[in-house]
């Protein structure tokens, strides 16, 4: 029997617990527009923000808070703002991507078509991606609000509880 997609996504779940971070060598709790739209956007919903950070754009930095985040049980997603540019300070793709255990490029791929809609070319400049390490979610998307806008309410909330379930059977 063949589930329609609405029925594969459907069903009861529980909250998903989010680390939001900012990845930025400048951002402050005040200053933070990005981060703060990702914690108001999830506030919107029935999930949880159990921690928010900002981080400078440091590799070891990177890894370290992600490492921290696997072993905490009340943590299933962090979603990532800033640092997925091409300069040479941009360091996200590299260092998050080395620790997929599992890429899901539909999402980076989605989210620059979208981005291609309202901005044009100059979305080839994002690196935005995710994936998983075991079974911990990692989504990352450009710092500017209008970026984590588009991110969060067009592919990451619809299908974070989906991708949450899929992840951990």
């Amino acid at each position: 029997m063949n589930q329609s997609v609405e029925q594969h996504k459907s069903g009861p779940g529980k909250p998903v617990g989010i680390c939001v971070v900012t990845i930025s060598d400048t951002r402050t709790i005040e200053t933070d527009r990005g981060g703060s739209l990702i914690v108001e956007l999830i506030e919107q919903t029935d999930h949880l923000v159990v921690r928010r950070e900002i981080i400078p754009d440091e590799p070891e930095s990177m890894r370290q808070l992600l490492a921290e985040c696997a072993q905490q049980d009340d943590i299933q997603a962090v979603l990532m703002t800033g640092g997925t540019g091409i300069s040479n300070r941009d360091q996200t793709y590299e260092t998050v991507s080395a620790l997929f255990t599992r890429e899901i490029p539909g999402y980076g791929e989605l989210f620059r078509y979208l981005s291609f809609k309202e901005i044009g070319s100059a979305s080839i400049l994002s690196r935005a991606t995710a994936g998983l390490i075991n079974e911990l979610l990692v989504i990352t998307m450009p710092g500017s609000p209008a970026a984590v806008q588009l991110a969060m309410q067009q592919v990451i909330l619809p299908e974070l509880r989906h991708l949450i379930r899929e992840a951990t059977k």
